[in-house]
């Protein structure tokens, strides 16, 4: 499998199973691997966000600042899950 396999996998399920959404929304798929691949289409739809941020605050490094964001919440959230999957031991109990 290439780098963004299995983001353009996800991307694919999540529109399979979102796919019975009513015609009146507009659904795109944002799918980031672990070490962080994206899939075309949520990368697509990040970057429009970013220049729409940029155009109504007119700071052209809103996208970035955006990417920023999501990159340290994508960061946690992979912290809490490796953290999620560890055994606790007596010592890490809180007294």
């Amino acid at each position: 499998m290439q780098a963004g396999g299995a983001a353009t996998s996800a991307a694919r399920l999540k529109t399979i199973k979102y796919g019975e959404l009513a015609p009146t929304y507009t659904f795109v798929p944002v799918a980031v691997e672990t070490l962080g691949a994206w899939d075309m289409g949520g990368l697509d739809l990040m970057r429009e966000i970013g220049r729409k941020l940029t155009a109504r605050t007119g700071d052209p490094r809103e996208t970035f600042f955006l990417f920023q964001r999501l990159s340290v919440a994508i960061q946690k959230g992979n912290a809490a899950s490796v953290l999620g999957t560890l055994q606790k031991s007596d010592e890490d109990a809180v007294e």
